[in-house]
């Protein structure tokens, strides 16, 4: 049984959640072209499935909660795969962090050159919108950096975000021994590129070698980027809650889905900007990468001039992240307790006893 098997390995930040999102409402549709996102059946979740088998394969424990139980997962995605033929999709941003080890246990697990054909995926995005979104996913995710520090951790090559951002290593261990058409950069559209409203969807369909029409529908566009006092009012509150990176369980429900991507996402709040005086380093750097690009003869989708910072307005004010002014985030933070007090009234009293939740539930049926 043969099979093309195009795994999206990241990068964070670039559009993936949207892609994933897509695919999901789209399973349908594209199944019956014979393209497959992969899930381990008709109730389970695939986004869920594929997050698991990737933190499997990379045994990756630090991830905590229930979302998070991965021991078999990877040979569960194996066993789909095995079963599989056509064109199969595996996305997930974890895997950018891939090591060759890991690389290898995916050739061997999944028989590729022999009955499975591997491509590999990667979307990048210009570091100056890449690197603000970043450090807000940081803060969602329970991190406690001010946007300062977590740019000179940046800087310092000394944090994750700068091993998944940096796609000429994370395309060299993942290709190290695919063909060069086989890797495909797709460059997020620019900010100031004049193309369609769902341009990234197609770069990503031709990528992974089938036509965009046949998945019309949009899927949900999450996981949009937080203001400056919304991103402040969450750091604090995991300065308070000494949250660590990967909190997982009720914070996840409560902080960074609730809170963060429900509740204050809709907020009018200015953007976090990347600093002015830090263009120059991240121009420099974003040539390096491009200048791989360019030499390694591998497949790109878009426009590389798509991933060069632009220029900064020098009309527009830098405002520094990390010195919000306080009226701003105690009104951010007064949404922010609104929010956690309706949810507080909504859920069960857990002193009730069974037979107060018996009574309780009956009155909501029949009334009292």
């Amino acid at each position: 049984m043969r099979r093309r098997l195009y795994v999206h390995v990241g990068a964070p930040k670039t559009g993936t959640t949207y892609l994933q999102n897509r695919l999901t409402a789209n399973m349908a549709a594209l199944a019956e072209l014979d393209v497959h996102y992969l899930t381990r059946g008709p109730l389970a979740t695939p986004n869920l499935f594929q997050f698991r088998a990737a933190l499997d394969l990379l045994g990756r424990t630090d991830w905590r909660g229930p979302i998070a139980r991965s021991e078999g997962a990877w040979d569960a995605l194996v066993r789909r795969v095995r079963r599989s033929s056509g064109t199969l999709i595996l996305s997930h941003e974890i895997l950018a962090d891939a090591k060759p080890k890991h690389v290898a246990r995916l050739w061997r697990d999944l028989d590729v050159g022999e009955s499975t054909e591997l491509h590999v995926v990667y979307t990048a995005r210009d570091l100056a919108r890449q690197l603000p979104a970043a450090w807000q996913e940081g803060i969602k995710q329970g991190q406690r950096w001010t946007f300062e520090n977590f740019l000179k951790r940046f800087q310092a090559e000394k944090m994750w975000f700068y091993r998944v951002f940096r796609f000429p290593t994370v395309l060299t261990t993942w290709g190290a021994d695919l063909p060069p058409e086989r890797i495909h950069l797709v460059t997020v559209p620019g900010v100031h590129t004049a193309v369609p409203r769902d341009e990234l969807w197609r770069r990503f369909a031709a990528a992974c070698g089938f036509d965009p029409a046949w998945a019309p529908r949009e899927g949900a566009r999450s996981n949009r980027s937080l203001g400056m006092a919304e991103t402040q009012v969450i750091r604090r509150l995991n300065r308070r809650l000494e949250r660590s990176e990967r909190p997982g369980g009720t914070y996840d429900r409560l902080i960074r889905v609730m809170l963060a991507e429900d509740v204050l996402v809709h907020r009018d709040s200015d953007r976090v900007r990347l600093p002015p005086a830090l263009h120059p380093w991240v121009a420099e750097v974003s040539e390096r990468w491009i200048e791989w690009a360019q030499q390694s003869r591998i497949d790109v989708i878009g426009d590389l001039d798509d991933l060069r910072p632009p220029a900064p307005d020098p009309d527009t004010t830098w405002h520094n992240p990390d010195r919000v002014r306080p009226r701003l985030q105690l009104q951010a933070a007064l949404d922010a307790l609104a929010a956690m007090t309706a949810e507080a009234a909504r859920r069960e009293d857990p002193d009730l006893t069974l037979g107060a939740k018996v009574k309780r539930a009956r009155e909501r049926l029949v009334g009292p």
